[in-house]
Order: C-alpha cells, then sequence, then structure tokens
C-alpha cells in the first residue's frame, strides 16, 4: 500500500541514545520535538557503555592535559579546535546531566568531604572519568528516557527506522524537509515534515562479525546522510575495543576499559604478561595499539584468546567497582576476583562519519549528525577512552543552541509526496538477505579488520560492489523490511570505509596495513564526497 501517514514535527531526532536525548530534553521546553527509536527507546550503544564520561573535575587536573591527551590518542590528525571546544564544554555539560538527576559514584576524601570518584583509562595522564559503577551508560540512559517520556513537547515513535532523508528540490543549496519512516508494527512508510532533523544514529559497527555493539549500530545515519548529498571523513578508523569476553553464551559482552585503569593485566595463556612488550604505557596504552598487541599474541601463538586479570585486587575492591560485570561472569562460571577472563577484540567505535561544524551542522541546511554518526574532528585517528559519551553531550548542547537561535527563521515545510509502494510486491526470499549479511560481516572482518593489506581491501571492495547491485534490485522490486533497510545502510556504509582505508597510503591509529606501516609526516582527515 502506498504510505498514507503524514506528521509534522519542528524537529525530528533520529536516534535515542545519549545524543539524541540529551538534544532532545535541551529543545522541547522551546519546541515539538519528535525521537524516533530502532526498538525500545534505552536499546542502544549509549545504555550499554560501562566506562563514564570523561572531563576535568579534578583540580590537579586541567582542560590543557585533556586535549593534549586526547590529540596524542588521536595520532596527529584530531582537529584541534574541536578538541579544545569539547574539553572546555565538557564540565559544563557533565554537570548538567548531574542536574537532571544522573548519579555519578562519590568517595570520602581524608578531609571528611564528599567528592567524585574519578577513575583513569587508557591514553589518559590523570584520573578524569566520572562514572556510576561499571554502569554509567545505563545510568545515564535511563535518567534521560525517564525526563523524555514526561516530558509533554517530546513525542516518542519506538520500533520505526529511517528509510531516507526529505531535501528541498527548488533551490541550491538543499534544505531538509523531513524524512520517510517505517513503522515496524503497522509495516509500512509513513512521512515526518519536520524544520530541522538531527542524526543521532550511532556507529556502524554491526558491519562487522564481532562486535561489542548492538543489534541496531548498523550505520543508519551515515548511509542516509551521504545519499542526501553529505560529505563524510576518518571512515578508515574503525575502533576494535581490546577486551570482549571470549564465551559462547556471552559473544559480545564489552569489559570495561577501567578494568585495566585499576590495575588489570593482560596475559598470554601460560599466566605471562605481554603489554610491557609493546609499549611503555603497558596497559594503559591507547586501544589501537592494545588491540593489535592482542590480536598479534593471538596470530603468533595460534590461541583462540588472550586473558584480562584483575585477580590480584581484593574481593571487595573487585566487586565493588564492577558489580555488573563481576554478576555477569559469575552466571558464566567465571569468578574474576580469583580467574582470569577469556578476552577477544572486537569492533566497537565508528571514530570517522558525517562531516559537521561545531554546532553539528551537515552540508545541507538544518540538518544535524551528533554523537558517533558524526565527524567532529575529536578523535582522529584513534578514540580515547570515555571521549564519546561526553562528544555526544557537547554538541547536543551545541546543536541545541543553534536550532533554538535559528527555527524561528526557518519556513514552514510544506506537504510532502506520499512513499509509494504500488509497484512492489512482498518478498519470499529473505534467505538472500540473511545470505548476503553474513558475507558482508565475514568479508568486513577478514579484510578490514585491525591489520589491513590493499589486495585484501580491493577484494572487498569487489564484494561489496556486488552486494550493492543484489540489494539494488531487490530494494526495487520488494516492500522493505528491517533487514533489508539495515543491510542497504550496512553495505554503502562499508563501502565508504574500504574507500576511505585505500586512500590512506600509512598505517595511523587504527589503520594498520602491512603495505604501508609506516607513518607519513603529514597528513589529515581522509574526505569523501558524493559525485
Amino acid at each position: 500500500m502506498n504510505g498514507s501517514t503524514q506528521h509534522y514535527t519542528d524537529i525530528l531526532i533520529i536516534g535515542s541514545g545519549v545524543a539524541g536525548l540529551s538534544a532532545a530534553l535541551r529543545l522541547a521546553p522551546f519546541h515539538q520535538v519528535t525521537i524516533l527509536s530502532k526498538s525500545s527507546l534505552s536499546e542502544g550503544a549509549s545504555y550499554y557503555a560501562q566506562g563514564g564520561i570523561a572531563a576535568v573535575f579534578d583540580d590537579t587536573d586541567s582542560i590543557e592535559s585533556h586535549v593534549e591527551d586526547t590529540l596524542i590518542a588521536g595520532a596527529g590528525i584530531c582537529h584541534r579546535g574541536a578538541v579544545e571546544f569539547i574539553a572546555s564544554n565538557a564540565k559544563e555539560c557533565v554537570q548538567w546531566l548531574i542536574d537532571q538527576g544522573v548519579l555519578f559514584d562519590t568517595e570520602i576524601t581524608e578531609s571528611g568531604e564528599t567528592q567524585y570518584h574519578l577513575t583513569r583509562e587508557g591514553g589518559h595522564s590523570h584520573r578524569r572519568i566520572l562514572h556510576h559503577a561499571d554502569a554509567t551508560g545505563k545510568e545515564v540512559e535511563t535518567t534521560l528516557v525517564d525526563l523524555a517520556f514526561a516530558h509533554p513537547n517530546i513525542h516518542i515513535k519506538e520500533r520505526y527506522n529511517a528509510v531516507d532523508l526529505i531535501l528541498s528540490e527548488d533551490k541550491a543549496p538543499s534544505r531538509i524537509l523531513g524524512a520517510y519512516v517505517w513503522n515496524r508494527k503497522q509495516e509500512q512508510v509513513e512521512t515526518i515534515r519536520a524544520k530541522t532533523v538531527i542524526l543521532a544514529t550511532g556507529g556502524a559497527a554491526k558491519v562487522y562479525q564481532y562486535t561489542t555493539n548492538p543489534d541496531i549500530s548498523s550505520g543508519d545515519g551515515i548511509a542516509m546522510a551521504w545519499r542526501a548529498g553529505c560529505r563524510v571523513a576518518n571512515l578508515e578508523f574503525n575502533q576494535f575495543h581490546p577486551t570482549c569476553l571470549f564465551h559462547p553464551q556471552a559473544r559480545n559482552f564489552l569489559l570495561t576499559e577501567a578494568l585495566r585503569g585499576e590495575g588489570a593485566y593482560l596475559k598470554r595463556p601460560d599466566g605471562s604478561r605481554f603489554m610491557p612488550d609493546y609499549d611503555e604505557r603497558e596497559e594503559l596504552a591507547p586501544r589501537d595499539i592494545v588491540a593489535r598487541a592482542i590480536d598479534h599474541e593471538m596470530k603468533r601463538l595460534g590461541a583462540d584468546c588472550m586473558y584480562l586479570d584483575i585477580s590480584h585486587k581484593p574481593t571487595d575492591f573487585v566487586q565493588h567497582h564492577f558489580p555488573t560485570i563481576y554478576a555477569k561472569l559469575m552466571t558464566l562460571g567465571l569468578d574474576i576476583t580469583k580467574e582470569p577472563i577469556p578476552i577477544v577484540p572486537a569492533a566497537h567505535y565508528t571514530c570517522g562519519g558525517v562531516i559537521v561544524d561545531h554546532t553539528g551542522m551537515t552540508d545541507i541546511a538544518h540538518l544535524y549528525a551528533i554523537g558517533e554518526v558524526s565527524y567532529t574532528g575529536l578523535h582522529g585517528a584513534n578514540r580515547m577512552a570515555s571521549n564519546s559519551l561526553l562528544e555526544c553531550l557537547v554538541y547536543g548542547w551545541s546543536a541545541a543552541e543553534n536550532i533554538k537561535s535559528t527555527l524561528q527563521n526557518i519556513a514552514e515545510v510544506p506537504h510532502l509526496p506520499e512513499w509509494d509502494e504500488s509497484r512492489v510486491h512482498n518478498s519470499d526470499e529473505q534467505v538472500v538477505i540473511q545470505h548476503n549479511w553474513h558475507e558482508l560481516r565475514l568479508f568486513m572482518w577478514d579484510y578490514m579488520g585491525i591489520v589491513r593489506t590493499t589486495k585484501r581491501l580491493e577484494r572487498a571492495l569487489r564484494r561489496i560492489h556486488l552486494l550493492q547491485q543484489e540489494i539494488h534490485d531487490y530494494y526495487a522490486n520488494f516492500r522493505i523490511s528491517n533487514n533489508l533497510l539495515e543491510l542497504r545502510n550496512l553495505v554503502q556504509v562499508a563501502e565508504l570505509m574500504v574507500r576511505c582505508a585505500l586512500a590512506r597510503k600509512e598505517s595511523r591509529g587504527l589503520h594498520y596495513t602491512l603495505d604501508y606501516p609506516d607513518m607519513l609526516e603529514n597528513s589529515g582527515p581522509t574526505v569523501l564526497k558524493p559525485e
């Protein structure tokens, strides 16, 4: 049937993580806001973030130190202006979270005062990570979700997929008019008109066979923005979290970097430590270095996994600091106070994305991208731990401020053309989607993984082009489904990732290629522009 439902809102936010929710709550006192969520409102990467949020709260720390640590972790191609912008607004944005009711862990000082307990993670020179035990994302996300549900100006549509953005055709440059969205419950496409659209859709780690991300991390915002004409950058830099649990019953359970921050060691199967052989910072080296070290040791020894060991710490200390991890692993028969944890690296974070300015604005007027979907210049060639939720908060604030100052000057959005399904029919070949899905994730892991070569990347690109043709033909003939929409977007983002990787003739940060093992003296972001 033709899509027959047309909605209107001042601001459409696609995505319901910390970036999208924080922007919504800042805008809702002034405007009508609609939030689109692919599943339940809290089901996203933000919810599962364990570590915390980096911000300077300690008098012995400084914004300059946070900036320098970030620049070092980013391997020389962070945008200094973006790093300074985010670090200098960090404390104020975290304080906003505290004012909303988010509870961060505290401790009593020797003088009897209460202060926030700050932990340290890889790449940081100071303790500056505010956290809620080892479930910071859950605390932040559930607090913001409760506030969003309670706000009269926030309208929440759960189990909705964005299909494509709708742009004006009458003038250049184009402006955003809204989006076609798929109502998964009714199985129909609807139209949402909006003066402003914010993409807060997260990353694309589901393009890999092994990932710490939830199933919804399928690169939707990056793909939609690219199809609409936005530039993207640095998609070759895919962060592999060094420590994902290696267990058949919990394949994507993340083990927070804070474990290493509090003294956990990385060990070989024989119990010997190996990080001192790779970096003077040992277990607190940046993630790209640690992930490559683990990958190298596994390949060198022919081992299925390495081990993370915090059993030398007191039992009470471990149970107090990591209650979620302790409880989860106990259900799997692993007592982390007594034995090491089997771990492998897994795809975790998309450091590149849609190019934006300090307000989160993309190349298209009144279309914003905030959070992991975006490229701000903060992360460079490698994201430093606990800078991701911070980026969400700062750009949720800066985008909201810009929208509040411009929305009243935007013309009303006219009635838009309906979605046309008159020439498609239901598919009886869902197996085709499943086969293509598994093929994509497997060859991206093999050819575009932690260690790359030009030959592998070229092989991946050829396979991607074949899949794109199959998916294009399928998309043109059959009614859409959740799996088809996600596969269409993932294959598009996979192409952009591989093209970025082929364009970078060096090894830097998260991009390591055997054909170009050295780092160039002069380098910058890899930018792709739609033709």
